[in-house]
């Protein structure tokens, strides 16, 4: 158990890259987010990066590879659009971020786009007992959570000395990432 518990932390740390990426964005977006959006983003990125895989592990190997050559674009065209319109705030040069932009809804879509490629980790754990499994999705969960609210307050940080610059940056890091996954899940 010791060794499922070690290699899902690693896997949890790998996983939340992406994750971690977003959640800086954000907190470049808005600078001056409050306490209870920084948690619920990191909560929302946490939940998705444990669940996506155990339910990669409960449908198994048969249908995933199915539907696998959806996750690359699914990730290019969500993460894409926020990001675009993220860059298309920021040239547009408005003196407030604004703040409306990262509702709940945004989030929710993030924490989905970044966390729809983790889907596949959950076959490569399909040897795992359930109670493994289950350490490994909760190491994975909770290892994203701490990442991601950390990378919140940098990217808040940052975003204060940015000042309007920051949500152009925080678009084309989503862009990037969106590219990243369709690349990386295309062609590797």
């Amino acid at each position: 158990m010791i060794k499922v518990l070690i290699s899902s932390i690693f896997l949890g740390i790998g996983l939340a890259m992406d994750a971690c990426a977003v959640s800086m964005a954000n907190g470049l977006n808005e600078p001056k987010m409050k306490f209870r959006k920084t948690l619920f983003i990191a909560i929302m990125f946490g939940l998705f990066q444990g669940a996506m895989p155990l339910i990669g592990y409960l449908v198994g190997c048969q249908i995933l590879t199915k539907i696998d050559w959806i996750i690359p674009w699914a990730a290019l065209i969500i993460l894409g659009y926020l990001g675009g319109k993220m860059i298309y705030d920021g040239i547009k040069g408005e003196e407030e971020c604004d703040v409306k932009s990262l509702t709940l809804k945004v989030i929710f879509v993030q924490a989905i786009a970044t966390s729809i490629d983790a889907l596949s980790v959950g076959f490569t754990i399909s040897n795992y007992k359930l109670l493994e499994a289950l350490v490994c999705v909760g190491c994975v969960a909770v290892t994203t959570f701490g990442i991601c609210l950390g990378a919140v307050y940098v990217g808040k940080k940052f975003g204060t000395r940015l000042g309007n610059k920051a949500i152009l940056i925080g678009g084309i890091i989503l862009s990037i990432i969106g590219i990243e996954i369709f690349i990386s899940g295309m062609f590797f």
